[in-house]
């Protein structure tokens, strides 16, 4: 048991020290808080959450994995090699591919021009929520923006 508690703390380390470190990882991190909590106001069924959470977690991981890789390679050389270059490149754009296509499965489930009004029409009469949800996009850019390598 003492061994899953070490493995536990440290994944978390791993975690924390690349939400610190990486600002593409606190971005995605930010879009999936945005993105769970406009998904309440759509009637998704459970195969649709289950396919928004399956996209944040999967995109997540892989950011977790590129940032892996590209430490790994940092410890083996900061000097050019451009094998190094291309396992790097590879990483981000396999990050890349799944956030496109991340996009393009959230424009089918969110795209609906009378849900939308629906929102602004729920903002508009919830004034206070909405001062809420525009500081909360503000500290959602300090936070992306904050921590540096």
């Amino acid at each position: 048991m003492r061994k899953q508690l070490k493995s536990f703390k440290a994944a978390f380390e791993g975690f924390f020290n690349s939400v610190k470190s990486e600002g593409h990882l606190r971005f995605h991190l930010v879009a999936a808080f945005y993105v769970i909590m406009f998904s309440f106001f759509y009637d998704f069924t459970a195969a649709q959450w289950a396919l928004v959470l399956l996209l944040i977690g999967v995109i997540i991981a892989a950011e977790l994995v590129n940032t892996a890789l590209e430490n790994a390679c940092d410890a083996v050389t900061e000097d050019y090699n451009p094998f190094i270059k291309a396992a790097k490149d590879a990483c981000a754009a396999a990050v890349l591919v799944l956030s496109v296509f991340a996009v393009i499965i959230a424009f089918i489930l969110y795209f609906d021009l009378d849900r939308f009004y629906a929102i602004y029409l729920f903002f508009i009469n919830r004034v206070w929520l909405l001062i809420l949800f525009v500081v909360s996009l503000i500290m959602s850019l300090v936070f992306i923006g904050k921590f540096k390598k």
